[in-house]
């Protein structure tokens, strides 16, 4: 159980911790008259009941009640005592940026219990030695360590890698554009035309790109297609204009 939650019943409250707090917070119930002693031994005594310890529940009482005991602590003491800078309004938000730095926390916490929590069903199997590794000489493992191989191994990270051959690399001829200006001619011409008279005679690279650009005229609502199974010839026409 959450110490928030925990009844009280004292001379001057009676209910949920967390109520207590909301009001003395709030100064509808003064923090002078509440026996924090009180709360200690229903804590206590709840403990007893149960038989259980939540290291989480009690880590939350404990921030709690410290709070409650230096506000307590500070309103108790005269104002001009020497070290005392707050005044109680300030005490009380100085517990209440307290209480939220502390849900703030418990979040965190709860946040990575639960992702540990979900990546408990992953296990890594420790694979083992090679057999041929498993006994090597004694000459064979100092070559490993031989300063010249070193120095080659590093001088080979530090060598600038060649550049890279990219002349099997087909480079476009024409350009989105250029493409884009040819459909539009032919739409304004026939208004309606098979996709191969679009590529006739252009190479691969050329087709990709006209196919690229009736993507964008359709997108813009410029031109429509239709092809009725798959493979066979596309048909490119202007779209159908709406009547009013």
């Amino acid at each position: 159980m959450r110490a928030a939650s925990l009844d009280l019943d004292l001379e001057v409250f009676q209910g949920p911790f967390d109520l207590l707090l909301t009001l003395v917070l709030r100064e509808e119930v003064d923090l002078l008259e509440v026996e924090l002693a009180d709360v200690v031994l229903a804590y206590v005594d709840h403990l007893e009941r149960t038989g259980e310890l939540e290291l989480e529940a009690a880590t939350e009482f404990l921030v709690l009640i410290a709070a409650l005991l230096e506000l307590k602590s500070r309103l108790m003491l005269p104002g001009e005592e020497e070290g005392l800078d707050w005044e109680p309004q300030e005490a009380a938000e100085e517990l209440l940026a307290r209480m939220l730095e502390y849900a703030r926390y418990r979040a965190a916490a709860r946040f990575l219990h639960e992702r540990l929590a979900a990546e408990s069903g992953f296990r890594y199997r420790s694979a083992p030695v090679p057999r041929a590794l498993r006994r090597a000489s004694l000459e064979v493992a100092e070559a490993a360590y031989d300063p010249e191989l070193l120095g080659q191994a590093i001088g080979g990270l530090l060598r600038m890698p060649p550049p890279l051959d990219l002349h099997h690399i087909p480079r476009p001829s024409v350009t989105l554009d250029q493409r884009l200006a040819h459909l539009r001619k032919l739409l304004s011409d026939r208004r309606s035309f098979p996709f191969e008279d679009a590529v006739a005679g252009a190479d691969r690279l050329t087709e990709a790109v006209t196919l690229f650009a009736l993507l964008e005229l359709y997108k813009a609502g410029e031109a429509d297609w239709q092809q009725k199974e798959p493979f066979s010839p596309i048909t490119v026409s202007a779209p159908a204009k709406e009547t009013e």
